[in-house]
């Protein structure tokens, strides 16, 4: 089944190529309701608007509160290339009328390509649901069981009006990001596509519980079961995820080459007696792309008060010229206005602390902030970040860096 849906999508790509010769139509601006299918048939679905700007088409993918701008819209016939803005990531779409598109979107990953085949319609006036026989708003305690069949735990925090749900699950590392659905009776469907996360979560609501899939991207497949309560919190880890190694001492020493192919080093001038906060982080990870964010503005206005920051890149393959260009796209979408490096290391790499930052003992969570002192030492490690979706954990997350920022300049 796999194999034939495969075939069918690489059939569907050099379908597109023979139509640049029709005649090119507009698409009608508005609202449209999009879905990727996965390899098992499910379907994400996943908000998309259309609108025109200067006469250009511009297309954006819709994620409860999130608005994502995609890029170089352009069609030639009733073909095109619709890129995000981020992420190796982009959809080969073809017409079917002003009303209706689809083809394939396709993701670079570091075995290669994912391939989903991708429809979408302009959407009409909706029938009216079924009346909605449970409310989720609210704060959720959530557990998630892998394929291996161990456990861990999430906070679910959901908004609803009336069939329409919104809001987001998050981990003990980072949060799934926005995430937005409906209640059809007593079954629930929310779901989010970033251009790197495509997820959808099914559950039926019974009382204060819910128990449901979680499907992952093309294959990925959880169970999960979930309780209302209103005090659900993440626990601590029992240990830090990483540490700085008793033996290696705590300053860090370190140079790679940035986006540009210049080497930059921590030891330059530039980074001599300030407070440096390093970004561990690869262009593939969607919770690192609301940090990138956060980061870029927060540069902006505390750069004269002693502080730098640099971005270390862990990406998909050792290709530096793939890594650089990927990277850029980083850069140009958030203007960072700080270095961004390239370690020449797999995110995946068992060993890429001991390859890259030898003196902690590792590094398993993207992204994880690292805070260096005026005499270069390590002060502080976080290895959880809490974007804008996340709401009170967001704020709580700023307020810790802004409080931990501030007592290392005061030193």
């Amino acid at each position: 089944m796999i194999k034939r849906q495969l075939v069918t999508a690489c059939c569907l790509i050099c379908t597109l190529a023979t139509t640049a010769q029709q005649k090119q139509m507009p698409l009608q601006r508005g609202q449209w309701k999009a879905s990727l299918v996965r390899n098992d048939g499910k379907q994400i679905p996943f908000g998309l608007e259309i609108q025109y700007d200067r006469q250009q088409l511009v297309a954006y993918i819709v994620n409860g509160e999130e608005k994502i701008r995609t890029e170089n819209v352009s069609f030639t016939g009733d073909s095109a290339i619709m890129s995000m803005p981020v992420f190796e990531s982009y959809f080969r779409i073809r017409k079917v009328g002003t009303d209706s598109l689809n083809g394939v979107w396709v993701k670079g990953t570091e075995g290669g390509e994912v391939i989903l085949p991708f429809f979408a319609h302009l959407a009409n006036r909706p029938a009216t649901p079924a009346k909605a026989k449970g409310n989720i708003q609210g704060r959720w305690a959530m557990e998630i069981t892998r394929p291996n069949q161990t456990k861990r735990p999430a906070v679910g925090d959901f908004t609803q009006k009336g069939n329409k749900v919104s809001g987001s699950i998050i981990t003990p590392s980072a949060d799934y990001r926005y995430l937005e659905g409906s209640i059809y009776g007593d079954s629930i469907l929310f779901s989010t596509f970033d251009g790197s996360h495509a997820m959808l979560f099914l559950a039926r609501i019974e009382g204060d519980n819910m128990t449901g899939t979680f499907y992952n991207g093309a294959r990925g497949k959880e169970d999960w079961v979930a309780a209302r309560d209103e005090h659900a919190t993440l626990p601590q880890p029992a240990s830090p995820v990483t540490a700085v190694k008793n033996t290696a001492g705590e300053k860090l020493n370190f140079s790679f080459r940035n986006i540009d192919g210049e080497t930059v080093s921590i030891n330059d001038e530039r980074y001599k007696g300030k407070v440096v906060i390093l970004q561990i982080m690869g262009s593939w990870c969607p919770n690192c792309m609301d940090e990138t964010a956060f980061l870029s503005d927060y540069y902006r206005k505390n750069k004269d008060r002693g502080i730098e920051i640099i971005a270390l890149a862990y990406e998909l393959s050792t290709d530096e010229n793939r890594s650089a260009n990927s990277l850029r796209k980083f850069r140009q979408q958030f203007n960072v206005p700080y270095q961004m490096l390239i370690t020449g290391v797999r995110a995946s790499d068992p060993e890429k602390a001991e390859k890259t930052l030898p003196q902690l003992t590792s590094l398993k969570n993207f992204p994880t902030t690292i805070f260096v002192d005026r005499e270069g030492k390590v002060s502080a490690i976080e290895t959880n970040f809490y974007g804008p979706a996340s709401k009170e954990y967001h704020e709580k997350f700023k307020r810790e860096f802004d409080e931990t920022v501030n007592k290392l300049l005061a030193n």
